[in-house]
């Protein structure tokens, strides 16, 4: 019995070894792009963030006997009003780090005139610093510089495409000039495109503004920004999504396929939007995909 009881406690030690973490400020000085307001951060709902000023990485690493050296950027959604924070980010990173992935949540700014000089680019900046921040910080981590991706939910899944397609102009300050482009992209129930035939309106009236010029429409319309040097890329979305149209994933795989960028796909045929709410079984496939690829064991 003492030794079953032993053996209990040193499971559940092993388990919590593996979900340590800290939260660490994205930038070591001044946040840029921002300016004096009186916005400030509040939880509106439990794990659900809002009027963030200050962004942070929240970071989870793996026990060290199963670590990969693989990490993701985990960036929730929220339509670019709010973060859902514990729900897509951190339920994400401890499913992670038991894969032996290390993961850091980004708690990052939402598009604000009070708060920003320019709103536009505010969301992709904390992104481009995030990929910047664990890059740079890989050794301390234990981490291989060049299996870094970036993960993203709804919104988020907006903001991690943007960033994988927009990673050659830095909007950050880089003078080391690390690489800011994530080694691979997972985007699970995304919002793609801006433009008004797949658009979540939502989330670009809140990043673009009411009425945004066609040039800004196409320029985050990241379906038409793939390049040859765009990252691997896994999707996944539910065909009955009410929310964010099921097309802006299937348009994001036929252009990443016409540029001969490995794309995988999973589609389920119900879920709605944040099915993995509802269907926890969602991320075993993507863990498949991470196998073949060798991101993980």
């Amino acid at each position: 019995m003492e030794k079953t009881c032993l053996f209990s406690v040193l499971l559940l030690a092993a388990g919590l070894s593996t979900q340590a973490q800290k939260i660490i400020p994205l930038y070591a000085g001044n946040v840029p792009n921002a300016k004096p307001s009186s916005v400030k951060e509040v939880q509106s709902s439990p794990g659900v963030f809002r009027g963030i000023t200050k962004p942070t990485l929240e970071v989870y690493l793996p026990d060290k006997a199963i670590a990969t050296g693989t990490a993701v950027v985990v960036i929730p959604g929220g339509g670019y009003s709010v973060v859902v924070y514990q729900g897509e980010g951190i339920g994400t990173a401890k499913a992670l780090v038991q894969k032996g992935v290390a993961a850091f949540v980004l708690k990052y700014r939402l598009p604000s005139d009070s708060s920003m000089v320019d709103k536009t680019i505010g969301p992709l900046q904390d992104a481009q610093q995030a990929i910047k921040r664990v890059r740079e910080g890989a050794a301390q981590w234990g981490i291989d510089p060049g299996k870094i991706g970036i993960m993203g939910f709804s919104a988020g899944g907006h903001l991690a495409s943007t960033e994988a397609t927009h990673f050659e102009k830095a909007l950050i300050d880089n003078p080391q000039n690390t690489s800011l482009r994530p080694d691979f992209q997972v985007l699970v129930y995304p919002v793609i495109s801006l433009r008004d035939s797949l658009a979540h309106r939502g989330s670009r009236d809140n990043l673009l503004g009411k009425n945004p010029s066609q040039q800004s429409v196409e320029l985050y319309s990241n379906e038409l920004q793939i390049r040859a040097n765009t990252p691997p890329t896994y999707l996944t979305h539910a065909a009955d999504d009410k929310v964010v149209d099921v097309d802006n994933s299937i348009v994001y795989f036929e252009k990443l396929r016409h540029q001969k960028i490995p794309v995988e796909m999973h589609i389920y045929p119900k879920g709605d939007h944040g099915f993995i709410f509802r269907q926890p079984s969602w991320i075993d496939p993507l863990f498949d995909w991470m196998k073949r690829n060798n991101w993980i064991k």
